[in-house]
């Protein structure tokens, strides 16, 4: 809980879920003694966009006549994605930078953000459906620490009619995103048909998914205590790894070590098609070279394989 005085932020969009996020937020701020900043990313991607920042301005205003404690700061994002790459993760891995950016500069330490049960289980399916592993099926987790801000997701366990009521009975107005209609992006084409016949066939899947993304991160978080206990002895102080002592264990433990062992190095997950050649391939001593993509490479040298970056890399 935060102290009186402080800012909390919260990411705010002008669409349903983010809009009662902020007005539960104000509500609850005026009588803790807080101060809130609405958080808002202009993305440039639609013409509605300017409308939402000034719609988002107004409401702020209005709420602050009205004696809560809310500012809004926002940002425009700039450039574009590069060819081929999906403008979904373009848009929000620039939309997290920005909210982080903003956070900061009000002086918040903590961020709140208005995803749902639908969320979590629609993301988990998505990631099922891509293959994920326990990490991609763990969803969004509750809550989470970044460059010393707090990211969380304080309604990750409400329904999603919830959220729909409690709008209706604040009479609250939410603007209408056309993306939202958009079947080109997976996880729009989840919601408008996918999502509909699966609900009327397992009414409960909400609530199933959700658990079943709860259980994939506990099951993350113990295999990675079991990759810490395993790659303990095995690293030496250049990040090196022992491939004798790494061999000598089982094969998912292998497998789950080398991803930690990895992740860790590099700082970025092990692609899958690496994970399978090192694996199979990998021999006891030697010398030898595997690629891993991006000018990233995985080499062989008395008996230690070690994780190399590509040429200017500021790692």
């Amino acid at each position: 809980k935060p102290a009186a005085g402080a800012t909390v932020a919260v990411a705010f969009s002008g669409g349903r879920d983010s809009l009662a996020l902020l007005h539960a937020t104000c509500r609850a701020a005026q009588a803790l003694g807080l101060q809130v900043a609405a958080l808002h990313i202009h993305h440039g991607l639609l013409p509605e966009a300017d409308a939402w920042l000034q719609g988002a301005q107004r409401l702020c205003a209005r709420w602050r006549r009205r004696g809560w404690p809310v500012h809004l700061h926002w940002v425009r994002l700039s450039g574009q994605p590069a060819p081929g790459d999906s403008l979904e993760a373009w848009a929000r891995a620039g939309r997290h930078a920005a909210l982080a950016q903003l956070a900061q500069q009000a002086g918040a330490s903590l961020l709140l953000l208005a995803h749902h049960r639908r969320d979590q289980a629609e993301t988990f399916v998505l990631q099922a459906l891509r293959g994920g592993a326990p990490a991609g099926l763990s969803a969004m987790p509750r809550q989470a620490s970044r460059a010393g801000l707090i990211w969380a997701r304080p309604w990750l366990d409400q329904p999603r009619g919830a959220i729909e009521a409690y709008v209706q009975r604040h009479r609250l107005q939410p603007v209408d995103d056309p993306s939202n209609a958009d079947d080109r992006l997976a996880r729009n084409r989840l919601r408008l048909q996918v999502w509909p016949a699966l609900e009327a066939a397992f009414p409960h899947a909400e609530t199933s998914l959700a658990a079943a993304a709860q259980r994939a991160q506990e099951a993350r978080a113990a295999l990675g205590e079991l990759a810490a206990l395993d790659l303990a002895p095995l690293v030496d102080a250049d990040g090196a790894l022992a491939v004798a002592g790494w061999r000598a264990l089982s094969a998912a433990r292998q497998a789950n070590a080398l991803r930690a062992w990895w992740a860790a190095q590099a700082g970025h997950s092990a692609p899958q098609p690496l994970v399978t050649r090192l694996l199979a391939e990998v021999p006891p001593q030697g010398v030898a070279r595997w690629p891993a993509g991006g000018g990233w490479w995985c080499a062989l040298r008395s008996g230690r394989l070690q994780v190399v970056a590509p040429v200017g890399h500021a790692g």
